[in-house]
């Protein structure tokens, strides 16, 4: 299984944000991730349409966008067009779920369903043969800082059993240290979401870090 470890660009350092995307993809980090909130799905407001031209015109790596907003699939083209890779949504937010989780493949894309602390696998799992990523969130989105909810474990746990059956790939966002890498990784998580609790703000280059990271799954 090879690791994805994807920096959370919220909690990059805004006014150097160019050249924080170079070199994060110059340490070898796989995924740009791009938190866009309305401030109605969750109490905050994320990353805006410039902040994403940004980064994807930065990088050639993949870039995924997590839409914590308000009947999503009427930005599902947007985002597509404007070159992200992986488009996320939250079944709460959307009365027609399974046609944005379409149109998402239809436009080339891989498609992914967040999962709030709150939401149960039971309301999703219809949905997990349309899906290329499942994103468990195990902090309340909208905020970081947040400590983990190690409630969420047995929800990762069973997203992990049943991946057999499908196709996507589990992956976790939210207060993920390098000791959650070490023990999610273990257990068969495929992606890491990473913000201050491992990767900004860290007395550390991105280089160093990276390569602490890659050996936590080995």
């Amino acid at each position: 299984m090879t690791m994805l470890l994807c920096p959370s660009m919220m909690c990059a350092d805004f006014a150097n944000l160019e050249q924080e995307t170079r070199e994060l993809e110059e340490a070898g980090f796989d995924i740009f991730h791009m938190d866009i909130m309305d401030g109605d799905f969750v109490p905050n407001f994320g990353m805006g349409l410039q902040d994403f031209e940004l980064i994807r015109k930065t990088t050639n790596r993949l870039v995924d966008v997590h839409l914590m907003i308000q009947n999503p699939g009427k930005y599902v083209d947007k985002f597509a067009d404007l070159g992200a890779d992986i488009i996320y949504v939250h079944v709460e937010a959307d009365q027609q779920i399974t046609r944005t989780l379409e149109e998402i493949c239809r436009k080339g894309k891989k498609a992914g369903i967040a999962v709030n602390p709150g939401t149960s696998v039971e309301t999703i799992k219809v949905l997990l043969p349309l899906v290329d990523y499942i994103m468990v969130m195990t902090v309340n989105p909208g905020f970081a800082g947040q400590k983990y909810l190690d409630f969420v474990d047995e929800k990762i746990d069973h997203l992990l059993r049943l991946a057999d059956n499908y196709h996507y790939k589990v992956m976790v966002d939210g207060a993920i240290s390098p000791e959650r890498i070490r023990v999610l990784s273990s257990k068969g998580v495929t992606g890491f979401v990473l913000g201050t609790s491992a990767l900004f703000g860290q007395d550390k280059s991105y280089l160093e870090i990276e390569k602490e990271l890659r050996r936590l799954s080995k």
